[in-house]
């Protein structure tokens, strides 16, 4: 069973089909029992980083998160949920992140002359290719939608960039944590691919 942690995130629904599409069974939930007792487990988002700490720590699903991954079982962050795995965020000053890895959220800068948020197919290069990546060739395109971007404090868990006027660490993978700012349940055979190489661990 793949649990998808339900905290109001706007594309719970596309990770659950796309994750039912190959196969698994699925449910989207916030119930501590369901969640520790899933095979692997995905947090998805689109929205505000305060938001969704706030709703995180009113669900009650901040401890459960953190217990899920000292368990060591799979765990995707998808977009928002990459970002929430870190510190904090430009995007939100004074609000602590699950604080699960180390680095920086921060705001594209206006200096970049592109269009801000980020919408839209990017090609991805692999520093560290990680698992997420087995059987996908360099310049793959992806689909992302962001404002904020992730700066990683060890380069040794990026295993996908991106450039946007800066560069972007669009994937990491630290033991069972794994993270996408792009969205793979919207970026075509591409990202089922990389949901596959996540749900096959």
């Amino acid at each position: 069973m793949i649990a998808i942690i339900d905290y109001d995130a706007g594309n719970m629904k596309s990770v659950e089909k796309a994750v039912a599409s190959l196969g698994y069974d699925v449910i989207a939930t916030r119930d501590r029992e369901e969640i520790l007792e899933a095979d692997k487990v995905i947090l998805p988002g689109v929205g505000a980083f305060g938001d969704a700490m706030e709703k995180l720590h009113r669900y009650g699903l901040v401890d459960v998160i953190k217990e899920v991954v000292a368990q060591n079982k799979p765990f995707l962050g998808i977009c928002l949920g990459l970002q929430l795995l870190f510190e904090g965020s430009e995007e939100s000053p004074g609000v602590a992140g699950l604080g699960l890895l180390k680095g920086k959220i921060l705001r594209f800068p206006d200096s970049i002359n592109m269009k801000i948020p980020q919408i839209g197919w990017n090609d991805l290069s692999f520093p560290e290719k990680g698992r997420l990546f087995e059987g996908i060739g360099e310049e793959a395109y992806v689909y992302f939608v962001h404002s904020y971007y992730l700066q990683a404090e060890d380069p040794k868990i990026v295993t996908a960039t991106t450039q946007y006027g800066v560069t972007v660490h669009a994937s990491v993978e630290s033991g069972n944590l794994f993270a996408c700012q792009f969205h793979p349940e919207k970026s075509s055979k591409t990202g089922l691919k990389i949901l596959a190489n996540f749900l096959q661990l």
